[in-house]
Parts: structure tokens; C-alpha cells; sequence
């Protein structure tokens, strides 16, 4: 179901991003589309719930939130809000992924700018559910200040310089470029190699997946800590360095899945799983088997894995 809305008044003008990433869409992963604008609604509310012009955006908003949660009150994504933060972080990941493996390949066009900016508005959306992990920041934050700093340089006709930027950058940037979205000259070609225009209707990089997502899609990278400044690549990041490995205590009684765990426990071993995942991508096993323990722990106690 399609929704029409008037353009976003000043006084609510930061929640258009949200509802142009929902519109882009809404014809391939209605999930994202709902909780974009459900971000868009809650963040407005806050912003201005009293003027005409912000009402004649927000109260539509609201009849479209209510009626696609009860067409859509089978799926788990819509209804469960564990279900539907992994699915907007396992896509906002990817989106991140795409655009920083072109980057680190000095291959810059508007695609990588738009999978940037994209991954770090739907990284912002996550907000709905609560803060976001340290991690999930950090992404957020690198990923607007390389769809600014990219968008810039194109802009100028100047070769940005791939990889993490050199600190100290970040609130120029970020100022010099409030909508990295923009056109970029056209008199720029895109670099060799590099995608062509961002497919129709659909906001994404050729090539990019466009089937639907199943709906609890696999678990999403959650990756390393944020560095102070400069990032290593993962391969580089992790040589020469030695990890120990944290002990857990060993599991004398209990089998799995006679073990009852609160949706919280739940969430949080899975958690545990994508953290695994995450660093098995940045081929760091000792992290990825740590992480995993944990989650085993839980499943075969019943409670949280002790501190390390």
C-alpha cells in the first residue's frame, strides 16, 4: 500500500530523509519502508505535534503506520521487534559492506555515496528500538561522513582518498555537506570499473540483491569496536596481534533445549551469534569462537555467560 504525503515542513524537515529511504523501498522490502516511517513519525512527533503543516504530514503517516501493521500482522519482522532490528541492521550491513569495499577500491560514483548515506539513515532508523551499540554508531557515523566526504570531492572534480579519513575531518565535512544526496556534477565520469546509474524505483546499487528479504534474515555483521581515527583494513587490522581466548565455565548439568530462555536471553544470544559471524568476515576466530561460547552457554544454562 502506497502512501502520498505532502512535502515535510521546516519545522520537521530532518525526518525527510527517513521517509525518502521508506519510499525508495516500498516496492521491494516493505520492513524497511514501515519502520523508516515509523522512525519519520516518532521523530516528528517530537519535533512539531501542534502546527497545521506538520499534522497534515504526520497524521497521514500515522492511518498508514496502523493499517500495513494489521495487513502485515503475520510478519514476524513487523510484529517482533527482535526480528526486526536484525533484519534493518542485516540490511544497513550490507548496504555498508557494498560501499566500503568500492571505496577501498578507489571505485567512486553516486552509487557509493547513496549506499552510504542509505546504510547510515537505516542505521538511524534502529534508533526506534533503543540506542544503538557502540558498533552500530560507529557505523552510522563513518557511513555519513564518506557519503559527505565522497559526495564532496565529486562535487569539486577532485579524487577522494579511499579508506577511514585522517582525524580531525569529520564536522568539516559533515557541515560542508548536509544532503550528500545531491547531484554531483555531471561532467564527472564515474571511475572505471564502477557501477553504472542506481536502479529505478528501487534506490540501490546495480547488482545489489533485489529479491525480498525472507523474514528473519540472517544475522547481520556487528563487527569490530570504532577505532579513535584511522582503520586498518580487517586482514591488517588483526595481524600480529594475540588474542586470549576467555574461559567459560563448563557446563556440568543441563541439556540443550530443555534450558527456558526470556526473549531478552533470546535476543541477546543471538546477539552473541552475529557478533561470531561478524568476526569470522574479519577472519578473527578467537573473537568468533569466544562469541559463540557465550551464546552456548546461555542456550545450555539458561543464564548470562559470566564477565569477562
Amino acid at each position: 500500500m502506497s502512501l502520498s504525503l505532502p512535502p515535510c515542513p521546516a519545522s520537521i524537515k530532518s525526518i525527510a530523509h527517513f521517509l525518502k529511504t521508506a519510499t525508495e523501498h516500498e516496492n521491494r522490502d516493505g520492513v524497511i519502508t514501515y519502520w523508516c516511517r515509523l522512525a519519520a513519525l516518532q521523530n516528528g512527533m517530537v519535533l512539531d505535534k501542534s502546527s497545521k503543516e506538520a499534522l497534515s504530514v504526520l497524521l497521514p503517516l500515522m492511518d498508514w503506520l496502523e493499517s500495513y501493521k494489521k495487513e502485515q500482522a503475520g510478519n514476524e519482522a513487523i510484529s517482533n521487534e527482535v526480528v526486526a532490528s536484525a533484519h534493518i541492521e542485516n540490511h544497513a550491513m550490507k548496504l555498508f559492506l557494498y560501499a566500503d569495499k568500492e571505496d577501498r577500491e578507489s571505485r567512486f560514483n553516486k552509487n557509493v555515496v547513496k549506499a552510504f548515506y542509505t546504510s547510515g539513515i537505516l542505521f538511524d532508523a534502529l534508533t526506534v528500538f533503543g540506542e544503538l551499540s557502540p558498533e552500530n554508531n560507529h557505523y552510522k557515523k563513518y557511513a555519513k561522513l564518506k557519503a559527505a566526504y565522497i559526495h564532496n570531492c565529486l562535487k569539486n572534480g577532485e579524487t577522494p582518498i579511499p579508506g577511514p579519513l585522517d582525524g580531525g575531518e569529520d564536522d568539516d565535512i559533515l557541515t560542508e555537506s548536509s544532503n550528500p544526496e545531491a547531484p554531483v556534477n555531471p561532467g564527472i565520469p564515474p571511475a572505471a570499473g564502477a557501477p553504472g546509474g542506481i536502479s529505478p524505483g528501487t534506490g540501490m546499487p546495480p547488482g545489489y540483491p533485489q529479491q525480498p528479504y525472507p523474514q528473519q534474515p540472517p544475522p547481520a555483521p556487528a563487527a569490530v569496536a570504532p577505532p579513535p581515527a584511522q582503520v586498518m583494513p580487517p586482514t591488517q587490522q588483526f595481524q600480529n596481534m594475540n588474542f586470549v581466548q576467555p574461559v567459560l565455565p563448563q557446563v556440568t548439568s543441563g541439556v540443550a533445549g530443555q534450558v527456558s530462555l526470556s526473549v531478552e536471553q533470546i535476543s541477546k544470544a543471538q546477539k552473541f551469534c552475529k557478533y561470531a559471524i561478524s568476526a569470522m568476515d574479519y577472519e578473527d576466530m578467537p573473537t568468533a569462537i569466544a562469541n559463540l561460547n557465550k551464546a552456548l552457554y546461555m542456550c545450555q544454562t539458561g543464564q548470562n555467560p559470566p564477565e569477562q
